[in-house]
């Protein structure tokens, strides 16, 4: 155990939820943001959903689509995202590529038996699909030197603020399992910041803090990889009225898992006490969730179709755990480092979240009655100020507080918008031709960085059908941008965020057979 001539804190990542309001209204918007789904079709056509039908992913898109089924269908969409990131910090640029693979979408449509011409019920379908919703595997590079600050200063500001000696220290730290009770005092165990002598007491140590090797300049690096998705199982039954008004309604199960691992390494130039040292997180989130939509498709003529689709928010239950390690190599032999890495005690935290109201509304237009092809275009509301976080694991007027928290951080930071997607599809024989638009607004009230996080997606794609079978695929390429913030200082001068551009390029092969 380190001796009590020194003492040092270490800013927590989300030791407590509470007081934590921002990290997880960006939590829910990370698991809400839906940009395309779907099959390959679907994709192609720029994620249009609201009044085309006759697809599998009509189950969440708009389930009155699979009224259109006059015979049953199954289908499987794996899918490739090839993620192109880059990053620029404090003016060096680092690019890293990678490609991730899933299995975006699986479906069955049961279709059931042609009415009678006297009846107006003419026929139903039943649909049982699996969707990967929301992808979130990412992964980016960043590195430079930085001459004015280190991930250390944010240590010493948070040690200073609990003001704790180096006796109090050390008892927030257990030597048998090499564990501490919150960063600050694993950082205190491995030389990384130190206390300044009591005047009174020259065994002790307390506030001001300070870190060895103060004026010397960092090489910082620091690599973010992720992976996993929200997931969703939908049954949909829709009905045909009169071969004019589909009607349908659907019930979704969605899954939630999402890991990250970010490993932020610092090496000291020229530094005499300490070479380098590194803050290693990990996050693994888990969740259920439910919601319904229903929608309808209605033709006032046999060339042009309007649909609308309303959907609930989805409610889900989610567990997280957050797990960090620091790690400390010295380059004084004489520093009485006794482990170079030590554990913080791992924080776990349930939650229930609720993602956006959605609605959708668009228009299909058939040319030459169908034989030709066809244009669609539609408009998604998404309700991003309505989402919530709540929790039980506090008091009553803590889980009130925390709510309130969350509540008033997403409708500080986050706004509704209007999607608008536009497709078309051209049919030669056996062959269809796609291509489609979408653009997603900005959710941000004010731009973080200086940054507009608007997307255009465009994609394009090809399929073929028989009487037995068909084969589509599908590309879509979009860009967006982001910012990363590895540590955060009173002086916003003394700190420096990373400018991330991503290129995300989605490849999805759909291959189905009907029965």
């Amino acid at each position: 155990m380190k001796n009590s001539i020194c003492i040092v804190g270490l800013l927590l990542y989300a030791g407590s939820a509470l007081g934590q309001a921002d990290i997880y209204a960006g939590d829910a918007f990370r698991y809400s943001e839906l940009t395309q789904t779907g099959t390959a079709r679907m994709r192609a056509l720029g994620g249009n959903h609201a009044s085309l039908g006759g697809d599998a992913s009509s189950t969440f898109g708009n389930p009155a689509g699979l009224g259109f089924y006059n015979r049953s269908e199954i289908s499987l969409s794996p899918s490739f995202n090839i993620i192109n990131a880059q990053a620029t910090y404090i003016g060096n640029q680092e690019t890293n590529s990678a490609t991730k693979p899933s299995i975006s979408h699986f479906g069955v449509v049961l279709a059931g038996n042609k009415q009678s011409d006297n009846r107006r019920w003419r026929r139903t379908a039943l649909g049982i699909t699996y969707n990967r919703q929301v992808s979130l595997a990412n992964q980016f590079v960043f590195q430079g030197r930085n001459n004015r600050s280190s991930i250390v200063d944010s240590y010493i500001v948070d040690a200073n603020n609990r003001n704790l000696n180096g006796d109090q220290m050390n008892a927030q730290y257990d030597p048998n399992t090499y564990t501490a009770n919150f960063t600050s005092a694993a950082a205190y165990q491995l030389f990384l910041i130190n206390g300044t002598q009591s005047p009174s007491n020259p065994n002790q140590t307390g506030p001001p803090y300070f870190r060895y090797d103060a004026t010397a300049p960092t090489d910082q690096r620091n690599t973010f990889e992720s992976s996993g998705g929200q997931s969703q199982w939908t049954i949909a039954y829709a009905g045909n009225l009169d071969d004019k008004l589909y009607i349908g309604a659907s019930l979704g199960l969605s899954r939630l898992r999402y890991d990250f691992e970010n490993v932020y390494r610092e090496t000291v130039v020229g530094g005499l006490v300490l070479d380098n040292y590194s803050q290693i997180d990990n996050l693994t989130v888990t969740g259920t969730g439910i919601n319904f939509s229903a929608g309808v498709i209605y033709k006032p003529d046999r060339n042009v179709q309007l649909g609308a689709n309303l959907s609930t928010p989805t409610f889900t239950s989610v567990k997280e755990s957050f797990e960090q390690t620091l790690r400390a190599i010295a380059k004084d032999p004489n520093l009485p480092l006794e482990r170079n890495e030590v554990l913080v005690a791992p924080n776990d935290f349930d939650y229930s979240l609720t993602t956006p109201f959605r609605a959708s509304g668009g228009v299909t237009y058939f040319l030459g009655s169908g034989k030709i092809g066809f244009i669609t275009a539609s408009a998604d509301y998404v309700g991003y100020s309505g989402m919530r976080v709540t929790t039980k694991v506090y008091n009553t007027q803590d889980n009130t507080d925390f709510k309130n928290d969350v509540k008033a951080e997403v409708q500080n930071t986050y706004k509704n918008v209007v999607n608008l997607r536009a497709g078309a599809e051209i049919r030669a024989g056996l062959l269809r031709v796609r291509g489609g638009v979408a653009y997603l607004p900005d959710p941000y009230k004010v731009q973080l960085n200086n940054i507009d996080r608007s997307r255009l997606l465009i994609s394009g794609g090809l399929g073929l059908r028989t009487d037995r079978f068909f084969v589509d695929a599908s590309g879509t390429y979009g860009a967006s941008k982001s910012a990363y913030t590895p540590y955060t200082l009173p002086n916003t001068a003394d700190y420096a965020s990373a400018q991330i551009d991503t290129k995300l390029t989605n490849i999805t092969l759909s291959v189905g057979a009907f029965f």
